[in-house]
């Protein structure tokens, strides 16, 4: 009886369903459109019509006022645009699929953890990327599937079951294989990694039986997770970014230095230092939409 009651009712299924249908609407009428033209399209869709609608600007405005409190109106009033309009542009790209995989092809990536990953990769060492909702996140894991095959990914599946079937699929165009959050998911992600596989994780939301680190100047609820699994098997646990450039529609893939086993806390926290410097330096490409600290 219980698991009937925990089924959504038939209204609940119908909404989802319509929200569906209109969201794939728009999106097929983006993805119509020539891949430059469709991506400012979303970007500015999302900023301006979406955003306003779904309370994001108001969130984005408090999360601001709890870490930077004197942030300037103007500044404030910026990022209140230029952060959805950073998430409309990486919802279109993901869902661009080949397109986008295809554009990110001739990138090369950089920074001082490359040589590491390299030698960990000839060896059979398990590496595991870890990273946040900023930039394009699906930028560095389609760049590393291109220059070592495959590179698996741990995902939270949407609540909205009918949009999330799509939106996987569009996740497995850009780089394969992905892994759904949950029983079978953890325990197929574990056999991957054993297998000394490549994975990616993004680590930067509110997660209830996490350690409360430090991220930004604030307590935040993090989970311990990646650190833990970097031990366990271990992987080379290694920071990395799609940062989006000025054009807003190519990318610079920054792959910092691993960090030094220790213990599960340290290291996420250290995952959280990478995270609030690259945020500072980008402040328009972190999802300030999330409710990261409650």
């Amino acid at each position: 009886m219980a698991a009937e009651d925990a089924r959504p009712s038939r209204r609940v299924r119908l909404g989802e369903y319509a929200l569906n249908l209109a969201l794939r609407g728009l999106l097929l009428l983006a993805l119509a459109l020539p891949y430059r033209l469709r991506v400012r399209f979303m970007g500015g869709l999302v900023s301006r019509v979406v955003a306003p609608l779904a309370g994001w600007r108001r969130r984005i405005r408090n999360n601001l006022a709890l870490v930077w409190p004197d942030l300037p109106e103007d500044e404030i009033r910026k990022l209140e645009q230029a952060v959805p309009d950073n998430a409309g542009r990486t919802l279109i790209e993901i869902y661009s699929g080949r397109q986008f995989r295809n554009r990110i092809r001739d990138l090369v990536p950089e920074g001082p953890g490359l040589a590491a990953v390299d030698t960990a990769r000839a060896e059979g060492r398990a590496v595991l990327f870890v990273s946040g909702h900023f930039g394009n996140y699906d930028a560095f894991r389609a760049a590393m599937s291109l220059r070592y095959g495959e590179v698996g990914a741990l995902y939270r599946p949407m609540n909205n079951r009918y949009f999330n079937r799509h939106y996987v699929d569009a996740m497995e165009s850009v780089a394969e294989p992905m892994f759904a959050r949950g029983r079978r998911g953890l325990a197929e992600m574990v056999r991957f990694m054993r297998e000394g596989r490549a994975f990616a994780m993004l680590g930067d939301q509110h997660f209830a039986s996490g350690a409360p680190l430090d991220f930004l100047g604030q307590p935040a609820m993090t989970a311990l997770s990646a650190a833990e699994m970097a031990l366990k098997y271990n992987a080379l646990l290694v920071p990395i970014y799609g940062i989006r450039q000025p054009d807003g529609l190519t990318f610079r893939v920054l792959v910092e230095d691993p960090v030094t086993h220790s213990t599960a806390e340290e290291m996420t926290q250290a995952l959280n230092n990478s995270l609030a410097r690259m945020t500072e330096a980008h402040p328009e490409q972190w999802f300030w939409i999330h409710r990261r600290w409650k």
